[in-house]
């Protein structure tokens, strides 16, 4: 059992514990991540009347896949998650400069690992995307997914070093910069798009990417730097604390590797069902994904360094707290999105996307994709915060061997289900797997936290949330049923039925969730009810620690 130490608790206090600046920081990120979300749907609107379902856009998607293989193995998540807790460690001893040092070190090696990898992944691109990645395009898309391939790897190297950055800025409290950087990165493509695919075609967007990986580190420099860092060139696989680092990324890598298998093996299986069905996929995805980011990962951005200070300082009971406040709201706010957008997909996406290259062929694809996606988000969700709970207690091992095994049966499912559903059995295996995965590391985490979790509090909270969604998703069906049938087959109203079924029926159906709440005595209603007052009455602005 851990033992709260009284010297570190004074510590956690001063980097922010208090669940007011929490929250205020989280409504601060959240707000960022909606932007992002945003612009991330503004680029998919532009880029999808460009492209389309295109086999053009399949071979530029698919070019993708080693690049971001690269960059997920040496950094990104694994990287964060391993060090944000060591760094953490050493500003709770106000040991800032060997923390300082000890970013320099992992920046110098992690910048090497991924120029080496990238070089050897340019060289090797014609038997990777031929005998690995894309074995069903055909010659001129397999020609055409390298010759994309070798500019992107540019940006892996720059992702890396914005990663360690954006992991370092989060331990110091520090949100806002991270959060704007994947905006400024979206935006670098919607200019891309806009700008230079007339002329230069399906590389306009690899330029793009390129610029906007370079504008997604330089945003955060600055804030680095006023934080007090001064950059070391040194370099040490034999530091305590990098190796310290590296062992607890080791088993985090291993699990995003059989996650990026995941990805692979719907791009190669994708490859051989037709041009546009890999677009389609991914349209899918990025949609599912977007309630996701803004609210899921919005609030475990902030709870993470919380949680990890908290049980550094060996404080169980507020780390127990703080983990099932967290996981209450997600769900509170992800399942009401859930039913929207899995009840109104096709208007939804005709709405969004349905421009230009991206016909209502498109839109078909699409919603048959997002349909199995939708199943999964709200496990997808609950993953963000559960697997952060692992992470905080230094637990690496457990989620990822869980994850591994997920994975596993994601890709023997997806093998099982596309013959049967063709690229929307590949949507579905990963939803079942993904709620396999969050239940069971729930269970384990109960199990690990001494004292195991607040099930009295958990479990009403969730069956108040489900039972109100429940009747939200029935009346959102009703409507979209009674729009369908009177307007687009009776022409009753000389309205687009499309947007008739977004404007009142999504209004109503919100209308509706937090009415049931209320009438449950929900906590989550009553708490965001009164944080609103409060923050009204007082005035009071969304400031960071």
């Amino acid at each position: 059992m851990l033992a709260e130490d009284p010297k570190l608790t004074s510590e956690t206090e001063r980097i922010g514990l208090d669940s007011r600046r929490m929250v205020s920081a989280a409504l601060v990120v959240m707000i960022f991540f909606v932007l992002s979300r945003a612009s991330g749907l503004v680029r998919e609107i532009i880029v999808g009347s460009r492209f389309g379902t295109s086999a053009e856009y399949d071979a530029y998607l698919a070019a993708f896949r080693v690049p971001d293989l690269l960059f997920q193995l040496a950094a990104g998540g694994a990287l964060g998650s391993a060090f944000i807790p060591v760094f953490s460690g050493f500003l709770l001893k106000s040991d800032k400069q060997d923390a300082w040092l000890l970013f320099s070190r992992v920046l110098n090696l992690i910048t090497l690992l991924l120029i080496g990898f990238g070089l050897l992944a340019a060289i090797f691109a014609e038997p990777l995307v031929s005998g690995v990645l894309a074995p069903g395009f055909t010659s001129a898309q397999q020609q055409l997914t390298v010759s994309l391939m070798r500019p992107m790897l540019i940006s892996t190297v720059l992702f890396g070093a914005s990663g360690l950055v954006m992991g370092a800025l989060n331990a110091t409290q520090h949100f806002v910069a991270p959060a704007a950087a994947p905006v400024l990165y979206n935006v670098a493509i919607i200019l891309a798009a806009l700008a230079l695919v007339p002329n230069y075609g399906v590389y306009g967007l690899v330029i793009g990417v390129v610029v906007g990986a370079l504008t997604h580190l330089l945003v955060q420099l600055p804030i680095l730097f006023q934080k007090g860092y001064r950059y070391r060139a040194s370099l040490s696989v034999r530091d305590a604390a990098v190796c310290k680092v590296a062992m607890l990324m080791g088993p985090r890598a291993l699990g995003i590797f059989f996650i990026q298998m995941h990805f692979l093996i719907n791009t190669i299986l994708a490859s051989s069902l037709g041009a546009g069905s890999l677009s389609a996929l991914n349209y899918a995805w990025l949609l599912m994904l977007l309630p996701q980011g803004v609210i899921a990962q919005g609030i475990a951005t902030v709870v993470f360094p919380t949680l990890s200070a908290q049980a550094a300082a060996g404080q169980i009971d507020a780390f127990k707290r703080t983990f099932e406040r967290s996981l209450r709201v997600v769900v509170f706010l992800v399942l009401p999105a859930t039913a929207i957008l899995l009840i109104f997909r096709r208007p939804a996406i005709s709405i969004l996307l349905e421009r230009g290259a991206f016909d209502t062929g498109s839109m078909i694809l699409v919603a048959y994709g997002l349909q199995f996606y939708m199943f999964g988000l709200i496990f997808h969700s609950m993953l963000e915060i559960i697997v952060r709970g692992f992470y905080a207690l230094q637990d690496t091992w457990t989620p990822v061997v869980i994850g591994i095994l997920a994975m596993m049966a994601n890709i023997g499912m997806s093998f099982l289900l596309v013959g049967q559903l063709s690229f929307g059995g590949l949507a579905l295996a990963n939803s079942l797997a993904t709620m396999a995965e969050s239940l069971v590391l729930l269970w384990l985490l109960n199990r690990r936290t001494p004292g195991g979790l607040n099930w009295g509090v958990l479990m009403p909270a969730l069956v108040k949330t489900g039972a109100a969604a429940t009747l939200m998703a029935l009346a959102a069906w009703a409507w979209g049923r009674w729009v369908y049938v009177n307007v687009f087959l009776g022409d009753a109203l000389p309205v687009n039925d499309d947007w008739l079924t977004a404007a009142v029926g999504v209004p109503l159906a919100i209308l509706l969730y937090l009415s049931v709440l209320w009438l449950l005595r929900s906590d989550e209603w009553r708490e965001t009810r009164a944080l609103v007052r409060r923050r009204r009455g007082s005035g009071e602005s969304a400031s960071l620690p």
